[in-house]
């Protein structure tokens, strides 16, 4: 990179240097003595003058191949004056002339490659990473029990479609994961790339917006053009409320950027082959939000309510938070479970941290009940 800079200011230094130069110093123009205008034009009406040289401000002319200077008139009919008595005439532009030329020059190469660089930035081919390895299985997802079991299902079509179509069956499109923040619809999504070891897109709404119009429609082309190259694979697209929400025909740059974005979706979601290999997996807090046309059968086909942890999930959640945390022997995890009921795995992750914090900075070396409990009332 500090390479390619230094070779781009080089590149512009030698560039001034050569319109300076060009501006205020020509080598190649010609030593000549001056004539007067009015005698130049004499010599011309005599038929003396074989040659002349228009140059800026300047007017070069040979005399027996002698070279002489005079002005330069700027008059309309100076050079029809000297074609009608002979004179063989040539124009070379000036220095001034040659510096504005190559200014206009380096304005449309700025103006466009400006263009060019902010659309690559938007519409850069690696907006979308191609994850491999996510790092992450269902035994990472605590509770979801009948969910994992039909995805499993799913999985299983993903890898051997042919099989399934033989029987009529065919891998749902689409996928909604709908349910309150904190719940883990975005660790379920990697959890289910990981398990089943296949290409893993994930997309957010956010990288849907731009400031230019229409480069939102763009990605969603470009994401999906990605996941055919790689089937089977899994595109997750997170806050889909964001990027989905329901067509408003106001006439306004904002809704007339949502409709194009979400017409863009169907479009690229009606173009999947019954066995393209491609499962779209949608997460949202809200389906209520969502453009009808999206979320009809055939598009996304299932929709999947991800409920608050129950008591026997968040037994599990407090046992995987607490690892690695000290506690005295009044705080157990499913008094823990007890004290969360309602809440979201996130907010019993936050609650069981803010209680180590609060240990801490009180000089204690472990956690108590009544650290839990004062945090989770907070909660």
């Amino acid at each position: 990179m500090k390479k390619s800079r230094l070779l781009l200011l080089l590149a512009g230094i030698l560039l001034v240097a050569i319109i300076v130069l060009q501006f205020f110093w020509n080598p190649l123009e010609p030593k000549a003595e001056y004539v007067p205008y009015r005698e130049f034009c004499q010599k011309v009406e005599a038929g003396l003058v074989a040659s002349a040289e228009i140059s800026g401000e300047d007017v070069f002319f040979t005399e027996k191949q002698i070279t002489f200077i005079t002005e330069n008139p700027h008059s309309p009919t100076f050079r029809e004056f000297l074609l009608r008595n002979g004179v063989k005439v040539s124009v070379q532009k000036s220095g001034e002339s040659i510096f504005y030329g190559i200014m206009d020059l380096l304005f449309y190469v700025i103006f466009f490659g400006g263009i060019v660089l902010v659309f690559r930035k938007f519409i850069s081919p690696n907006t979308f990473k191609v994850v491999r390895k996510t790092g992450v299985s269902f035994k990472d997802v605590v509770g979801m029990d009948e969910l994992k079991k039909y995805m499993i299902q799913v999985m299983d079509i993903m890898k051997h479609p042919d099989d399934y179509a033989r029987r009529g069956i065919r891998m749902p499109k689409g996928i909604l994961l709908e349910g309150a923040p904190g719940n883990g619809k975005t660790l379920f999504a990697r959890a289910l790339a990981g398990q089943a070891k296949v290409p893993f897109i994930p997309a957010k709404a956010t990288d849907f917006e731009s400031m230019f119009m229409a480069i939102g429609p763009m990605k969603i082309k470009l994401l999906f053009h990605k996941a055919r190259r790689r089937a089977p694979c899994i595109v997750f697209i997170d806050e889909f409320d964001g990027i989905g929400t329901r067509r408003n025909y106001t006439g306004s740059a904002l809704e007339t950027e949502n409709t194009r974005i979400v017409t863009a979706l169907l479009n690229e979601l009606d173009g999947f082959q019954k066995n393209s290999g491609i499962l779209v997996l949608a997460a949202t807090n809200s389906i209520a939000a969502l453009d009808e046309a999206l979320i009809r059968p055939g598009r996304f086909d299932v929709r999947v309510k991800v409920p608050f942890p129950d008591e026997k999930a968040r037994t599990e959640l407090a046992k995987m938070y607490l690892a690695g945390k000290s506690f005295d022997s009044s705080v157990t995890p499913e008094k823990i479970a007890r004290l969360s009921e309602g809440l979201s795995a996130a907010k019993i992750e936050s609650a069981i941290n803010e209680a180590a914090l609060s240990s801490m900075q009180e000089g204690r070396s472990q956690i108590s009940l009544a650290d839990l409990e004062r945090e989770f009332l907070r909660t």
